[in-house]
This record gives C-alpha cells, structure tokens and sequence, in this order.
C-alpha cells in the first residue's frame, strides 16, 4: 500500500470513529504514522483529505453493470443487488458516519459518486423491462429503484446495530428484497425464487 493511501484509510477509520470533528489531523497522522505536516502537504486540509477518504475509502469506486438489455431480471438483479449490499455492509461505520454528517457537510456524497448513479442505472433498467412489455407501465422506474436501494442501505447499515429487528441471515433478506421488489413493478419471477 502506498503512503497516500494509508493516509486515506486512517482519515476514513478514524472519521468513521469519531465523526468529522472528532477526525482531528492529530488523530489521522498519528494512525497513519506521520506528521501533521505530511497531511497538509499531501491533501491540503483537512476538509480534502476527509472528503477524498471517503469518496476513496467507502464503497466500490466503480459503478456495478447491469446488463444493458435485460434477459434474466431475477439472476441480473439479485447479483447486482448482492455485490451493492456487501459493499454497504463493508463500510457500513463510514456510511453511518457520512450520513450522520450530510446536513452540516453535504458535499461528502457527490451527484456523481457510483451509489447515487445506482439510481439512475437501476431506474434505467426499469425502464427496459418496461419497454419491452416485462414490467408494469404505471410503475414510476426511479420510485422503483429507490425503494430497493434504500432498503438496501438501511438493512446493510443497521442489521448489525438491530439484530432483534434484522433477524434473517442478510442472504435471506437480500433474496427477499429482491423478490419484492420485482413483483412490485411486475416483473415475472422464477417459481424457485
């Protein structure tokens, strides 16, 4: 690992950790065993080096394909579904974190950052199944994706703090969500799923 990227992962646990006030530079070089002084001359301030630990150090980087003409909406969408989940299960401390930050610093999510473009990306696909006469036409295709998406977010990032409400094994859940989710826009869905 090089040294600007253990500088990135020791701004991203000690953020995680403490929230963007308690994230000192004291605290962030002394995890990332250097001075205060490297941090500055590598990032800036402060406000860079938590926003590109975050934007770096968070859930994949790269946007998650779905196919571009849907065949198998229940195997495309379970596997998209389940590569996001484990991402947001991953880094859930730093998505806690980030969202508990957003009003006062809601520049830390980007309209261009992989997750929010997961929207677009699924609402898209939506839109095929619809085309193409496999999903309802009333559905409203970026409704859709958000209500997956963000039962997505939510149970990856507080099963773990809510074990009593959470209980099924996230695999489980994950194929539940799926399911609903594509009987809720229409979608056919195999008989084993």
């Amino acid at each position: 690992m090089d040294f600007k990227q253990r500088i990135l992962e020791a701004a991203a646990k000690v953020y995680a950790e403490a929230g963007y006030r308690g994230a000192t530079t004291r605290r962030i070089a002394a995890m990332a065993g250097c001075n205060e002084l490297t941090l500055f001359r590598h990032f800036g301030s402060k406000e860079s080096l938590i926003h590109e630990a975050v934007a770096h150090c968070g859930p994949e980087s790269k946007l998650i394909p779905l196919p571009d003409v849907p065949v198998d909406p229940w195997t495309e969408i379970r596997h998209w579904a389940g590569l996001h989940f484990a991402q947001l299960r991953l880094h859930q401390s730093l998505i806690r974190t980030t969202i508990g930050e957003l009003e006062e610093h809601p520049d830390l999510v980007r309209p261009s950052d992989p997750y929010a473009l997961a929207y677009d990306q699924l609402g898209a696909y939506v839109a095929k199944l619809q085309a193409d006469g496999r999903a309802n036409a009333d559905v409203e295709p970026m409704c859709a994706a958000a209500v997956l998406l963000n039962t997505l977010v939510m149970n990856a990032i507080m099963r773990d703090l809510l074990p009593g409400l959470i209980p099924d094994e996230p695999e489980q859940q994950l194929d539940h969500f799926v399911l609903y989710f594509l009987r809720g826009i229409g979608a056919q869905v195999p008989a084993q799923a």
